[in-house]
């Protein structure tokens, strides 16, 4: 038998109260941005069929990064897969209601997401994710809508623009250019995945992919004036009203156009954006983008095209910890602690606690009357508890209780009667 602590599985968490407050605290955050603009919560399953996503997610994480069950006598197009993100659900659930849903939809999610990625911080094999989607509606207005959803959550966390900055680009506005130094279409899609990587690689490693990729050392040449052409006005009508709608909600500050930016997504056609820390760190919070052929792609039969964005919980909790802004949460739901002063006044404690939980009040009972008071005190302070309420025989002849504040000392003998409003107040 091994020795010491069966660890959690690489990549994994174990969410002990604390950690939980953080999460319940972080869905709250998606939640009131998303019912902002009015959007309605859903989800979808945790497993899904693998050919849902072999064709439709992007090549990375389909090949390097899923969790694939295989089905036992079947081809590896019948197995399962473990969602590595939700974008072919949200478009699978769409088509399987076009003809029922009022257009346009806009729905939000918050979930658990798997990825066999190598664990490092801010990214782990296992992860919660908040999804948000408008379809429906085929403008530049309805991108920017999306991009102002996660402005509102990021400034609701207590970050600025001075803080992150949510590059954007677009995919047909960069393949218009492609046009222009006679890249072919079938190769266009490997060479969108090469330049999601050019950050993330050597200037050397970088144009060796091109190569590989069929690119001449002139169509190289051209696509890096491309990639540093950040004048988009003259050309793209869809980027000048995306990016004056931007200004008009309120978050023009936040956002810029950058031409390198792609996404690592196969089924984005359009707008494609990225919010990433100002600090040397440059942190990638979040990432969106429209997809116009998704919802045909799962099996649809009308033309329904959509725009959404993804924030991991993870990096969110990395960049405010990096940027000291963490909030202080209590994982204690009840601050007040009932102490047990002996048996004989057992019974009249749990009378009180039972009145006081009748009238809103939470609080927990500490439940062994054998157990002293000073130790009760102890457990009381160590877990963090703000107040704690003694019934000694006085207390109990008098019917009050004693309130005894942990943070001041200080103590009170209140009626009983009156008892669930001071706690209150």
């Amino acid at each position: 038998m091994a020795k010491g602590f069966i660890k959690p599985v690489k990549g994994t968490r174990d969410f002990y109260p604390q950690d939980k407050v953080w999460q319940n605290w972080l869905y709250e955050k998606a939640k009131e941005a998303s019912q902002a603009f009015g959007y309605q919560e859903y989800e979808g399953p945790i497993l899904e069929s693998f050919s849902l996503y072999s064709a439709k997610s992007a090549e990375e994480i389909i090949k390097n990064q899923s969790f694939i069950i295989p089905v036992k006598g079947r081809p590896v197009q019948d197995s399962l897969i473990l969602r590595p993100e939700l974008t072919p659900t949200l478009a699978r659930m769409i088509a399987a209601r076009e003809y029922e849903l009022a257009f346009p939809v806009r729905w939000w999610s918050w979930g658990r997401f798997f990825r066999y990625e190598a664990p490092q911080r801010g990214r782990g094999r296992e992860f919660y994710q908040w999804n948000i989607d408008l379809l429906g509606q085929d403008c530049p207005n309805a991108d920017a809508e999306t991009i102002a959803v996660g402005v509102w959550f990021l400034a609701s966390l207590g970050l600025t623009a001075a803080d992150v900055v949510i590059k954007v680009n677009d995919r047909k506005y960069l393949d218009d250019k492609f046009d222009l130094i006679n890249i072919p279409q079938n190769s266009r899609l490997a060479i969108f995945r090469i330049i999601d990587k050019k950050d993330k690689v050597a200037a050397g490693d970088f144009e060796a992919m091109l190569i590989e990729a069929g690119l001449t050392k002139l169509q190289i040449k051209d696509l890096g004036l491309i990639l540093k052409d950040y004048d988009y006005s003259q050309e793209s009508p869809w980027l000048t009203e995306l990016f004056s709608s931007l200004s008009d909600l309120g978050v023009g500050d936040w956002v810029e156009f950058d031409p390198t930016i792609v996404r690592g997504f196969d089924y984005y056609t359009d707008t494609v954006f990225e919010a990433r820390t100002k600090n040397r760190q440059g942190r990638a919070l979040f990432g969106g983008g429209r997809y116009q052929n998704l919802v045909n792609d799962v099996g649809g039969t009308r033309k329904i095209g959509g725009v959404g964005l993804a924030v991991g919980d993870m990096m969110v909790y990395e960049v405010l910890s990096d940027l000291g802004r963490l909030p202080v949460l209590s994982a204690l739901p009840a601050k007040i602690l009932m102490t047990v002063f002996n048996e004989e006044t057992f019974r009249s404690s749990l009378l009180i606690v039972g009145r006081l939980r009748g009238l809103g009040v939470n609080i927990e009972m500490f439940l062994d009357y054998q157990t002293s008071l000073a130790k009760q005190l102890a457990y009381a302070n160590k877990k963090g508890f703000s107040k704690v309420l003694i019934v000694g025989p006085e207390e109990k002849t008098s019917q009050e209780a004693t309130v005894k504040d942990l943070v001041s000392g200080q103590q009170k003998r209140v009626k009983i009667k009156d008892l669930a409003v001071f706690l209150k107040d």
